[in-house]
């Protein structure tokens, strides 16, 4: 830690289970809501997993108001203001987010809206504009990777000013979250195995950087243990609901882990990456992941080392001597890059993308030192220093 106190919050309920849908409704009623409306998209809605979430209000004898299911991939400002204006007319009283990161955004800046009844949402970007509670929102996730279910933040695009607008505060943090292994079952090996590699990370760079405390610690080393434990078995059975439980759950304990004690440069160059070439979060995630490890050694041997008894188990760790965990720890790593690229074709180097130029390497360097997730790596970056670690990555 950098600083003699540390602080942990997450007020987020956790229902969770192989019916957790089917609490919902009461969930609701605790809240004096009962006029709910579902944001989603097309791509959930075709799946399927709509229904699962449908047949739960019924039971609980309680309607959905309305379902928008138009949230595209790279959600703006204008879907947002649509949404809002679309749950006024309809008379609802809450929100349930059924998705991915995308969804989950929208969805939180739908509840800013709504709540403070206003029209423009650029006019609460930043930290700690909003000052009371929002509208009764749950999240189900149909991704085990975001972590965005328990995350006080929100990503936005205005499309009039060409940028990602952040919102944050802990008015956003959602009221409950639901982890329902039926929203998972359907989901491709690549964007399993790219999704979980997100929460690694997420839980990975919690455990490493500067502001890791030890509340939060424990909830990455278990996140960590899970994804390890899981991951393979799930992409051998992808309809072992157990295990795919165990993923979701891993990634909301990496999103509680992170939300407290922040990423670092992993996060950096892949914020970079995905913006400039328009790669998926979860990708350069697992790509830059070892690297960055390496170039943290100096500072965060112990701490890495550590990491090899959620990664590989407790007696390849026994059998390990102590100076050799750290490395043991990242090799375990690449062995799992290795067996997702053979599986899932998931890159594991920038040349692998078949999207970067090397021309760009400049450009990333400088684009990653100017994202905020920097300033809480263990090891201070600079130029030269980030461009070594792509041209480590290519």
């Amino acid at each position: 830690m950098t600083k003699s106190y540390y602080e942990f919050f997450c007020p987020v309920k956790i229902v969770a289970g192989h019916a957790a849908l089917e609490h919902i409704p009461y969930e609701l009623s605790t809240l004096a809501a009962s006029r709910p409306m579902i944001i989603t998209d097309k791509g959930v809605r075709a799946a399927g997993l709509l229904e699962h979430v449908q047949g739960a209000f019924a039971e609980g004898d309680m309607e959905v108001v309305e379902i928008f299911d138009d949230v595209p991939p790279d959600s703006s400002t204008t879907v947002v203001e649509t949404i809002a204006e679309l749950y006024r007319e309809r008379g609802c009283d809450s929100l349930i987010a059924v998705g991915g990161g995308s969804v989950i955004d929208t969805s939180k800046g739908v509840n800013i809206l709504v709540s403070e009844n206003a029209s423009r949402l650029a006019d609460f970007s930043g930290v700690g504009v909003l000052k009371k509670p929002l509208k009764p929102f749950f999240v189900i996730p149909t991704t085990a990777g975001t972590g965005s279910e328990v995350t006080l933040v929100a990503v936005v695009n205005d499309p009039v000013k060409g940028v990602k607008l952040p919102f944050t505060s802990y008015f956003l943090l959602p009221n409950a979250a639901i982890l329902d292994p039926r929203m998972t079952l359907t989901l491709p090996a690549h964007i399993t195995a790219m999704t979980a590699m997100d929460a690694m990370t997420h839980a990975v760079e919690a455990f490493t950087c500067m502001a890791k405390n030890p509340i939060s610690d424990a909830y990455a080393v278990s996140a960590i243990g899970k994804i390890s434990s899981n991951l393979i078995p799930v992409l051998n059975k992808p309809d072992d609901e157990a295990g795919r439980l165990e993923l979701a759950q891993a990634s909301t304990m990496a999103g509680i882990a992170f939300s407290n004690s922040m990423v670092g440069l992993v996060h950096s160059l892949g914020h970079s990456l995905g913006a400039l070439c328009h790669l998926p979060h979860g990708l350069c995630m697992n790509l830059f992941l070892p690297y960055v490890l390496e170039y943290n050694l100096p500072q965060r041997r112990e701490a890495i080392g550590e990491l090899l008894l959620p990664l590989a188990g407790a007696e390849i760790y026994a059998r390990t001597p102590a100076a050799q965990r750290a490395d043991a720890a990242i090799s375990t790593i690449r062995g799992l890059r290795d067996e997702l690229h053979r599986r899932c074709q998931l890159p594991r180097t920038l040349a692998e993308t078949g999207k970067v130029n090397r021309e760009q390497l400049p450009k990333l360097a400088e684009m990653a030192l100017d994202d905020g997730s920097i300033l809480f790596n263990p090891v201070e970056v600079d130029l030269d220093d980030a461009l070594a670690i792509l041209e480590r990555a290519w």
